[in-house]
């Protein structure tokens, strides 16, 4: 049996308010809490740039990830981040497959 390969979601946010999109990451974070798969998650400031946000989510498979995106609590556990979400991007994410690692 070979363990599926692990997913990293990076969500972009863009926002003049520092504060309440950190107060909503916590948030978010929160209700997270627990989700199966879910290894763990990131909000990272782009360098040289503070209206500019990232939150990086680690997941164990792709299986656990789309279950959850799939699932009733995703919109609601997300919810706190969405107003944040940045729009002048065509797509406010990404989603990569772990292909190596050291």
């Amino acid at each position: 049996m070979t363990t599926a390969p692990a997913v990293e979601v990076v969500l972009y946010h863009l926002s003049d308010r520092g504060e309440d999109v950190l107060a909503a990451y916590h948030e978010a974070s929160r209700r997270m809490a627990g989700t199966p798969g879910l290894l763990g998650n990131q909000l990272m400031n782009e360098q040289g740039r503070p209206d500019s946000y990232v939150v990086v989510s680690h997941w164990d498979s792709w299986e656990s990830f789309e279950t959850w995106e799939r699932g009733a609590a995703h919109k609601d556990q997300t919810a706190p981040l969405r107003e944040f979400r940045d729009t002048e991007r065509d797509r406010p994410f990404e989603i990569y497959r772990v292909l190596a690692r050291y």
